[in-house]
């Protein structure tokens, strides 16, 4: 059949949407007829472009049918952590706890007291649902929620900074996930930026030479994403706060991960704390919520409250608020904080501080399970998980893992295939696929298990 025959054969739209009655019942003939006009046009182009396509009714039903399929298919779904890497930025992060988890969802199924004074019968504050647990978790006079960090840092800088210098160390100006640098974000507040020092070396002396009369903030960032080693030098937030009183300048710190228990035993020894940079003399501190704090993504900011007030009433803050789902899982994120035994209930510390003998068990547990499927032979080895995120970049945390071959499929196609049609994400190392068994998950042993049958006897 040439192409001026098949244009002509392709089937009219009333007729392949009477065709169709069944997705009609299913999704509405409205957007089944508006999907069947896009395939017959995408039909028509392919032709008209030298391509070749089936153009009867049985095939474009075909068509039609698995767009509407398509359409309707969740994008966002979940996928099998394999890779070791707890915070996974491209995963999503956090995974919050089931207590966490279950107060989002009551949260975005009811109406709420998100801004309304039960008590006075009038409006309130959405941040008072939170504020008073943070400030009791970090001793700060004031506290707040945005969006992400990011949106912390441009807040804080635009309310505190406008129009006046802002002096940070040139070593600690990081670029973040997404090409997203600090000094964008200096500009976007309407601040100018003041670098001072080397990259691997800034003085006291740096400082004190940089304040002017038009200097409006102190501001230090901790590097959370990279490390320099060797001949480096930085000024600590205890010396920075004294200038910064010398000056009757606020000391802004980004802290960007925002840790609130001791991760000491798992290894985690350099990265500081929210209660330490307080104590230290930080007057605003800025962390995720998503990152090592182990709840719904977030950027919260605590400090004085003579500052914090000033941010809240920020046009800023409107366009950076967070919805009550956030709130309600990070509250119960929050509350496992309180009492320090407790802080293991979230998910994203316990996985940093599983214990070997623990990970091996499991690493075992799923070797076993891989074993018995025909074609496939898996093997513990030891490896090494990290906390991701842009937390902690130099801990490696001892781990096990489950290397696996397949007789008939290569490595490569084994990840592939798991990836692409089982959300299961892995890496290869030494051609062999490893499974990481820190990051999984309950029942994540039983997809793994299945996946590799289906592509083994397959392979077959």
């Amino acid at each position: 059949m040439d192409n001026k025959s098949k244009l002509r054969a392709l089937p009219k739209i009333d007729e392949l949407v009477a065709a169709l009655d069944a997705l009609c019942e299913e999704y509405g003939r409205d957007v089944v007829t508006d999907c069947a006009r896009e395939q017959v046009e995408d039909v028509r182009r392919t032709i008209l472009s030298g391509g070749d396509c089936e153009v009867s009714l049985d095939a474009l039903c075909a068509r039609v049918a698995d767009a509407m399929k398509a359409i309707y298919a969740p994008h966002l779904h979940a996928v099998v952590n394999a890779t070791g890497v707890v915070l996974h930025t491209n995963l999503g992060r956090a995974v919050l706890s089931e207590a966490a988890a279950r107060a989002a969802y009551t949260a975005a199924r009811c109406y709420t007291n998100l801004e309304y004074d039960v008590e006075k019968g009038q409006r309130g504050s959405r941040y008072s649902h939170i504020e008073r647990l943070l400030r009791r978790l970090t001793g700060a006079e004031g506290a707040m929620v945005v969006n992400n960090n990011a949106a912390a840092v441009l807040l804080i800088l635009s309310t505190l900074a406008r129009g006046k210098e802002v002096v940070v160390s040139r070593g600690e100006l990081v670029e973040i996930g997404g090409a997203f640098r600090v000094p964008a974000i200096m500009e976007q507040s309407g601040g100018t930026l003041v670098e001072i020092g080397t990259t691997n070396k800034t003085h006291p002396y740096d400082y004190e030479n940089a304040v002017t009369e038009n200097t409006g903030a102190i501001l230090k960032v901790h590097t959370s994403n990279f490390k320099i080693t060797g001949f480096t030098e930085e000024v600590p937030l205890t010396a920075l706060r004294e200038i910064a009183d010398r000056h009757g300048l606020p000391l802004i710190y980004d802290l960007g991960s925002g840790r609130l228990c001791d991760l000491t035993e798992a290894g985690v020894l350099e990265e500081p704390g929210v209660l330490q940079a307080l104590a230290d003399g930080a007057d605003v501190v800025s962390f995720s919520g998503d990152k090592l704090l182990g709840g719904p993504q977030a950027g919260i900011i605590v400090g004085k409250k003579e500052l914090i007030e000033r941010m809240k009433k920020h046009p800023l803050t409107r366009a950076f608020r967070v919805d009550k789902m956030t709130f309600a899982a990070l509250e119960e994120t929050l509350r496992c904080y309180l009492d320090p035994t407790r802080a293991g209930n979230v998910p994203t510390i316990a996985m940093i501080r599983r214990p070997l003998e623990e990970l091996d068990r499991a690493a075992r547990s799923l070797r076993r399970r891989l074993s018995a499927i025909e074609g496939l032979h898996a093997a513990v080895v030891d490896e090494k998980s990290q906390v991701g995120g842009g937390s902690v970049p130099s801990v490696f945390l001892d781990t096990r893992a489950v290397a696996v071959t397949a007789d008939n499929i290569s490595s490569a196609a084994l990840e592939e295939n798991l990836r692409r049609r089982f959300s299961i994400i892995c890496r290869v190392t030494h051609d062999r696929v490893l499974l990481d068994v820190r990051t999984l998950l309950e029942g994540d042993d039983k997809t793994i298990a299945d996946a590799f049958r289906t592509l083994c006897e397959e392979a077959k």
